[in-house]
């Protein structure tokens, strides 16, 4: 690995404030990266701070970081289960001429530009595809609820006062793509 390399890259966006994206190294070495994106502005995930897991191989930059959304997103082209992203850079089409920076800018155009046909999360594709509304509600719930630091929703907060667990409230409230109503009905059964 070219440690002088990932220490210039992670200069260069330390520099960049404007671009919306940010890095930290974790531990002590500058294998372990943490990445930051915020949403795109006009998009369903505006407001939102995503925070992404980059892990550099030993072979990099001749193959690509390893990148895993750590924050929870409702997105076709990423796992609402575990973060797993695709996007075609971050596999076949990497080149040693891109960056970090370049890959990071790159999860922040997915979030302008989905790609339902090519999707890592096929239940998100299929709601984009087929009740965009639908989607676009439940992708600005999850923005609001996992990447607004500091924002708990007015729905979790009154189903946490009447009793129920903050998973099980959570849980109801993704399940009704943020609908109280709904999240309610749905825990009286």
């Amino acid at each position: 690995m070219d440690l002088s390399r990932v220490q210039k890259e992670i200069k260069e966006i330390s520099l960049d404030k404007a671009s919306g994206i940010s890095v930290r190294v974790m531990g002590n070495d500058l294998t372990r990266l943490q990445g930051t994106i915020n949403g795109p502005k006009d998009t369903v995930y505006e407001g939102g701070v995503f925070v992404v897991d980059i892990e550099i191989k030993g072979v990099y930059p001749f193959e690509p970081p390893k990148m895993r959304f750590k924050t929870k997103i409702y997105h076709p082209n990423v796992s609402s289960q575990n973060g797993a992203i695709c996007l075609d850079i971050l596999k076949d089409q990497w080149s040693p001429a891109l960056t970090i920076k370049t890959a990071l800018l790159s999860l922040q155009a997915l979030l302008c530009s989905p790609e339902p046909n090519d999707p890592q999360d096929a239940v998100v594709a299929k709601l984009f595809l087929g009740d965009h509304p639908l989607f676009e509600r439940t992708a600005r719930h999850w923005t609001r609820t996992y990447a607004t630091p500091g924002q708990e929703t007015e729905g979790l907060t009154q189903l946490l006062e009447m009793g129920f667990t903050r998973e099980q409230a959570q849980e109801a409230l993704d399940g009704a793509a943020g609908d109280l109503n709904a999240a309610i009905a749905a825990l009286l059964g």
